[in-house]
């Protein structure tokens, strides 16, 4: 069985991270959704809120797919932690080239770092290029409609988060 480990804030989950996920879940038989913990950073949302958005945006768009899912926190580095949980692949998902070029730097460390793991790069949709979930937190921190930036759990969870 192939794993694959998915690293990310995921605050929130967005259309785009969807994306991606959905296209990993094409490459392995079993992704973990890891959730960068870190401890100078506060999250907008909890690993539980995070967790349950993930798994519920799943839940929506591919039903028979989510006993494939592990979600788990994570700190330090990524390859440590794919590693920990039995991945040979890191997935990440480009957006543009200024991600490719990054990405490329952090494909040349990782393999020093652990080369029995494998990076895969999954392009985002045409329609998820732009979407950034900073965009997306300020977006509807000032009332703006996000519905077509992320999944319609996630929508509800940021509406109920400023609005009460």
């Amino acid at each position: 069985m192939t794993s694959a480990f998915y690293p990310g804030s995921f605050d929130p989950m967005t259309n785009g991270h969807l994306d991606v996920l959905l296209q990993a879940l094409n490459v392995a038989d079993r992704v973990i959704v890891g959730i960068g913990v870190h401890p100078g950073k506060v999250p907008l949302f909890s690993f539980e809120e995070r967790d349950s958005m993930i798994r519920s945006a799943l839940a929506e768009a591919l039903p028979d797919r989510r006993d494939s899912l592990d979600v788990v926190a994570f700190d330090g580095l990524v390859v440590n932690a794919a590693r920990a949980h039995g991945a040979r692949l890191l997935i990440r998902g480009l957006r543009d080239g200024t991600d490719f070029d990054y990405e490329m730097q952090m494909v040349g460390m990782n393999a020093q770092m652990a080369p029995d793991i494998q990076t895969v790069f999954l392009p985002a949709s045409v329609s998820s290029r732009p979407i950034t979930a900073t965009l997306v937190r300020q977006i509807a921190k000032m009332g703006g409609d996000v519905r077509s930036f992320v999944p319609a759990s996630v929508a509800q969870a940021l509406i109920a988060k400023f609005e009460g």
